[in-house]
C-alpha cells in the first residue's frame, strides 16, 4: 500500500477533539465581552490576555515574544467549523487509519527502539504497542506535526465564542511554555486546535505530563523521541492505566485511552492498532 498521507492531513485526533472540549466546557459560558464571532475586537482581547498572563506569573518578555505578530486566523476558524469525521463509523475510521504503512512502520519502530520501550513500560506500565499506536495515529510517528502557528491558533479559538473559556486557558498555558523555554513562539507549529509535538499534547497537558526521560535537562515533546513516548505513557498512567491489564472495551485501560481522546471511535482505534502491533511481534 502507498505510504499514508500524514495523520494530520486526515485530522484524526483534533477533528474528534470537540467532543472532549465541549464536555470540558460545560458550565463555563463565555461572557460576550470576552469573545467574538470575527476579527473585530481581537486586538483588545490580546491586551486582556497580556494582563491575565502577567497575573499568572508569565514574564513580560515571554508575553511579548509569545504574542508578537499574532492575528486572527480565519483558516483555524474554517477548520473548526468544517469537522466532518464525526459521521464515520469505527469500522470506517479504523480501516482508514490503521493502514499497511502504519502497521509496517510501527512494527519497525517497536523493534528498533525495544530497549527504550522496555524502560518506559517498567516505569509507567504502558506497553510499546499502545504508545506506537498513538504516535502513528497522531503524526505518522513524528513525520507531520502540523503547520499551524500554535499560539495564533490558540488565540483565535480563545477569542471565538464557541470554546472561549477552554482555549483561553490553553493560550495562557502556551505562554507558560514559552516562559519555561519549552517552545519557541515563532517556530512552534502544530494542529489547528493548538496541539503540539509528536503525540499532539495541548499546552495544559504539556505542562502537567511532560517528562525529561533521557535526562538532558529538557522535556521536549517536539524533537526528543524518548521524552515524547515517556510523556505519553505518563499521561496514560496518571489517568488510570493499569500495568499488565487488557485495554479492550469496559477495561480501566480503555478509560485511560478515552482520557487521551474522549471519542469512543478514536480511543477504540488506538486499542485496535495496538492489538495489531502486539500480534505482529
Amino acid at each position: 500500500m502507498t505510504a499514508g498521507i500524514p495523520a494530520l492531513a486526515h485530522s484524526p485526533r483534533h477533528m474528534f477533539a470537540a467532543i472532549g472540549l465541549l464536555a470540558l466546557l460545560a458550565g463555563h459560558p463565555a461572557r460576550a465581552a470576552e469573545c467574538g464571532r470575527d476579527a473585530a475586537g481581537f486586538d483588545g482581547f490580546l491586551s486582556q490576555i497580556r494582563q491575565e498572563a502577567a497575573s499568572a506569573g508569565v514574564s513580560q518578555s515571554a508575553i511579548d515574544s509569545g504574542l508578537s505578530g499574532v492575528s486572527y486566523n480565519l483558516s483555524v476558524i474554517s477548520h473548526d467549523r468544517g469537522q466532518k469525521v464525526f459521521h464515520q463509523s469505527f469500522e470506517e475510521f479504523s480501516g482508514r487509519m490503521v493502514n499497511a504503512f502504519r502497521l509496517h512502520k510501527g512494527a519497525q519502530l517497536l523493534s528498533q527502539n525495544a530497549a527504550l520501550f522496555s524502560k518506559i513500560e517498567e516505569k509507567y506500565g504502558v506497553p510499546g504497542p499502545v504508545l506506537v499506536a498513538i504516535w502513528g495515529l497522531e503524526t505518522d510517528f513524528g513525520a507531520y506535526m502540523g503547520n499551524f502557528p500554535t499560539i495564533e491558533s490558540l488565540a483565535t479559538l480563545a477569542w471565538d465564542c464557541r470554546r472561549s473559556a477552554q482555549f483561553r486557558g490553553e493560550l495562557i498555558d502556551a505562554l507558560k511554555l514559552v516562559e519555561r523555554g519549552d517552545i519557541d513562539p515563532v517556530a512552534a507549529r502544530g494542529a489547528w486546535a493548538g496541539e503540539i509535538g509528536q503525540t499532539q499534547f495541548m499546552p495544559s497537558s504539556y505542562l502537567k505530563y511532560a517528562v525529561d526521560f533521557d535526562g538532558d535537562g529538557a522535556s521536549d515533546l517536539i524533537h526528543d523521541k524518548a521524552d515524547v513516548l515517556a510523556s505519553t505513557a505518563n499521561f496514560l498512567q496518571q489517568n488510570g492505566w493499569q500495568k499488565g491489564q487488557p485495554w479492550g472495551e469496559g477495561s480501566a485501560n480503555m478509560e485511560a485511552l478515552r482520557a487521551w481522546n474522549k471519542s469512543s471511535i478514536y480511543s477504540r482505534t488506538i486499542g485496535y492498532f495496538a492489538e495489531k502491533l502486539t500480534a505482529s511481534r
